[in-house]
């Protein structure tokens, strides 16, 4: 057999990972925000994004970029739970203007998100747990019980809009979802994405294709496809995946900076050796790996 590895080498060279959980966190990390920033820099990525789930972590990325010399750029980002006062406008107006690039509606504290918690315990087991006990979280939800997106968040998507920043609907379910992108499209956000879409917010692959057409990039975690404590699914769900969204508006992001689980750095290399054995060429892994996420954020590559 052909050892992928130079392969592998060469497609790391500029690949952006917008989804990494480094440390400091009440969750258990297993790297820092300087490790994982010094480790993409090494291997050759032209960028990271820094998402913690309960602080803003734009100012922790531009000390990183202004200090630390490395070639890789580290991306700022904002997560809409209780910590930040849930779903904020003003929030979502500070960050931004400190230079945030993408925003996330509530993940661990969407309400559809909670409901998963207490009624799936393997989610439950799989989700990483606080180092320690915090206050009982609100459940957020972006639509009211009528189905209408509520006015915070039709604001949040308007300073999005201004800042022309990226916006995924989060942990909300897949019936908030479409309401969510339509208001954003209607709003003037351009910039749309959605994280495992098959996991926390039940897409169907009729959703996956949907949501597409909206303009909505499909953004799947690494660690749900590859030996990992978040392991999920096989090798045919992620070929399935693929296939529903189409190469161009699929990307990957790592999920992965937790204890006990490869580091991003790894699970890109991973990634791409997954890919590599399932037939993708280097034009098409190379567009799901760098060119989709980097036009998203709007870095040149």
């Amino acid at each position: 057999m052909t050892d992928a590895t130079p392969r592998i080498d060469a497609l790391m060279q500029g690949a952006v990972d917008l989804h990494i959980h480094s440390g400091p966190s009440l969750h258990p990390r297993k790297v820092d925000h300087i490790e994982v920033l010094r480790a993409a820099d090494a291997a050759g990525m032209r960028a990271i994004l820094i998402k913690d789930h309960y602080y803003p972590t734009m100012p922790i990325t531009r000390l990183m970029n202004d200090n630390l010399g490395c070639r890789t750029e580290a991306i700022g980002a904002v997560v809409l739970n209780n910590p930040v006062g849930g779903l904020n406008p003003s929030a979502v107006d500070y960050a931004l203007k400190q230079g945030a690039k993408v925003v996330w509606m509530a993940t661990a504290h969407a309400r559809n998100h909670l409901e998963y918690e207490a009624k799936d315990v393997d989610f439950k087991n799989k989700f990483p747990v606080n180092s320690r006990k915090t206050v009982a979280a609100i459940p957020a939800t972006l639509t009211d019980d009528a189905g209408v997106v509520r006015d915070e968040v039709k604001l949040i998507l308007d300073l999005i809009a201004e800042a022309d920043a990226v916006v995924s609907a989060g942990h909300h379910h897949v019936s908030e979802c479409f309401p969510f992108y339509e208001e954003a499209k209607a709003r003037g956000v351009r910039r749309l994405f959605l994280n495992h879409p098959t996991y926390v917010n039940d897409c169907s692959m009729e959703d996956v294709r949907s949501l597409v057409s909206m303009g909505v990039k499909m953004e799947h975690s690494i660690c749900m496809f590859i030996p990992s404590t978040f392991h999920l699914f096989d090798d045919a769900h992620l070929q399935e995946v693929i296939a529903a969204a189409g190469i161009g508006n699929t990307f990957f992001g790592s999920d992965l900076g937790q204890k006990n689980n490869p580091t991003p750095v790894e699970g890109m290399r991973a990634i791409i050796a997954l890919l590599i054995r399932l037939g993708y060429d280097d034009g098409q892994i190379r567009l799901m790996t760098t060119t989709v996420a980097a036009e998203l954020v709007g870095l040149a590559v």
